[in-house]
């Protein structure tokens, strides 16, 4: 018993402090941005760990105005929150139904979902480059939209397909006893009992999305559309040694805050999908 509660007290204390180095590595430079968008550039060059002599909210000012970040936040803001209305509700239609229907190529179109998600982005970049040329859809903010809706579809199908299998018959039988159609019963019985595997892609598409670079650099190269992270590398690289760091923090900062607001909203979902999925 005594060696077993030693056991114990060893695994607690080798997977606190993990968590605490773990922890450390994401705070400590959050904090150091944080606190380098408050300086000005020649005091983050001449003291870089030291804290601001002057708050310098200002950065704040320039990096929305000067260098562009409020255009760019409105074009992510729009085409990531328009990409994860359509991807959730498609995403969940489809893995509705592969769950609970049989039919002649359900495992096919599974699979097919599954497959696609290890298919290497950037051997799809030419192919999707023409296709929205051949549209009319290159270089414009539906056009980068209707990409990620395809880029984040397989991984939500396959999230919310367990979600869904596992989800009592019963209930569905009720449904329909009581006179609920399909579309009734999906959307008003089996889709709120899904809310937290919901609520959990869409924080996972929404951080991939939000953060995406590779795509917007090719697909949409007209400036006035640029998202997030095409301003955020033009802003860093475009004026060498005269880069205005303390903007350059400060925009960054700008760029995680809907990040840690959507986490923090969503993150009792989260935890609650992690812990059926654990009982499951």
């Amino acid at each position: 018993m005594q060696r077993r509660r030693r056991a114990d007290i060893a695994y607690a204390t080798t997977a606190h402090g993990a968590l605490g180095i773990w922890s450390l590595l994401i705070i400590v430079p959050f904090l150091w941005t944080v606190m380098s968008s408050l300086k000005s550039s020649s005091e983050i060059l001449a003291s870089p760990l030291a804290p601001p002599t002057t708050w310098r909210f200002d950065n704040y000012v320039r990096a929305w105005t000067t260098a562009g970040i409020g255009e760019f936040f409105f074009n992510t803001i729009l085409v990531v929150g328009s990409a994860l209305v359509i991807v959730m509700l498609l995403g969940a239609m489809c893995a509705y139904v592969l769950a609970r229907f049989s039919f002649p190529g359900n495992r096919v179109i599974y699979y097919a979902m599954l497959i696609s998600m290890s298919f290497p982005i950037f051997l799809a970049i030419v192919p999707l480059f023409f296709t929205l040329q051949n549209l009319g859809l290159l270089n414009t903010l539906p056009g980068l939209t209707v990409t990620y809706v395809a880029f984040a579809l397989p991984f939500t199908v396959f999230f919310l397909y367990a979600f869904f299998e596992s989800l009592p018959h019963d209930v569905y039988e009720a449904a329909k006893i009581d006179g609920a159609g399909e579309w009734r019963a999906f959307f008003s019985v089996m889709l709120p009992m899904a809310a937290p595997g919901m609520a959990s892609v869409a924080i996972l598409n929404f951080i991939g999305l939000w953060n995406q670079f590779m795509l917007p650099i090719v697909l949409n190269t007209k400036k006035e559309n640029w998202v997030l992270t095409q301003g955020m590398s033009a802003f860093a690289s475009s004026t060498g040694r005269s880069v205005d760091y303390g903007a350059m923090f400060a925009a960054v900062v700008m760029t995680i805050i809907p990040v840690l607001i959507v986490y923090i909203i969503f993150q009792r979902r989260l935890e609650g999908s992690v812990s059926q999925g654990t009982f499951r």
